[in-house]
């Protein structure tokens, strides 16, 4: 039947973007064994097998290839033109997801989201807090419209990179240590261990570098955490320093400048590529670069 039709070729397109069921089924927030009886009937009304199935995902067949090259310029036109009348005529509510690596949500993207509420009090904006690679694959799978993170994080040719601005890094320590006096550290000859973040976030991999090579006193996976643990145990950690002071001194903490080895990172703002922004997406960006600290990008 075609009542369905528009909708299995939409999740057609998904399948054939994942090269997998599984991958598909995640991104689109539907079990695997639902979305394979959508492909069954779409394959049964067009007469031919659109995937052939392997171990480790499908691959695309001939017929598959034609449908997919239809269908894929033919919903870009649609989506396009839709946002494109949105745009024009002032669409002011609706839902914004945003994907943010953790550290920003300290010292960014409150100020960012609050003049956007301002700007659009209909709409409902959705912060999403998350590590680099998820901040990407959210954008990447459409499950949020934007994203900010570190430059180094974003690899991939699905995504549209805005440069906001440069952060430094800092060693976070108790007020009572050694290093809270210093102007700054050299962490290449004082390297005290550190509480870090899992091997995944794209802070920690600046720690384990050809040029220094952290010793890790615990694993920690938020900032709260992170600022009560070195302040119970009077340790260390390394955070960007435009984590506010008044909230290290919340934790009887202070930051400490690092002059060596150098620690700095690019935070961009990504959108999906091939399509125009909708207009809150846009609005959203173009808050984000006005609100971004002044540094050399």
């Amino acid at each position: 039947m075609k009542t369905n039709i528009d909708h299995q070729l939409r999740l057609f397109i998904e399948i054939a973007s994942h090269e997998s069921l599984s991958g598909a089924a995640e991104a689109l927030s539907l079990t695997q064994s639902g979305l394979s009886r959508q492909l069954a009937c779409l394959e049964a009304y067009v007469g031919q097998p659109l995937f052939v199935r392997h171990g480790r995902g499908v691959r695309i067949t001939d017929a598959g290839k034609r449908l997919l090259e239809a269908t894929t310029s033919a919903y870009h036109l649609v989506d396009n033109t839709i946002v494109q009348i949105q745009n024009q005529h002032g669409v002011t509510d609706g839902n914004l997801n945003v994907a943010t690596i953790h550290t920003l949500s300290y010292y960014f993207m409150a100020e960012v989201v609050a003049k956007f509420m301002a700007q659009r009090p209909r709409a409902s904006v959705a912060l999403l807090g998350r590590s680099s690679p998820i901040v990407v694959e959210l954008v990447e799978s459409g499950k949020a419209e934007i994203g900010f993170v570190y430059d180094s994080a974003v690899a991939s040719d699905e995504l549209d990179i805005t440069p906001l601005f440069v952060e430094d890094m800092c060693l976070v320590v108790h007020q009572n240590s050694p290093f809270a006096s210093l102007p700054s550290v050299d962490l290449r000859k004082d390297a005290p261990p550190l509480v870090v973040f899992p091997a995944t976030y794209a802070l920690r991999s600046m720690l384990h570098t050809k040029d220094f090579d952290a010793t890790v006193a615990a694993e920690v996976e938020t900032v709260d955490a992170m600022l009560k643990l070195v302040s119970l145990t009077c340790g260390h950690c390394v955070l960007p320093d435009l984590i506010p002071s008044k909230l290290l001194r919340e934790y009887h903490l202070v930051g400490v400048k690092i002059d060596q080895p150098l620690m700095r990172r690019r935070i961009v703002g990504v959108t999906r590529r091939g399509r125009p922004l909708a207009a809150m997406t846009s609005l959203m960006m173009q808050i984000a670069r006005e609100c971004a600290p002044s540094s050399a990008l």
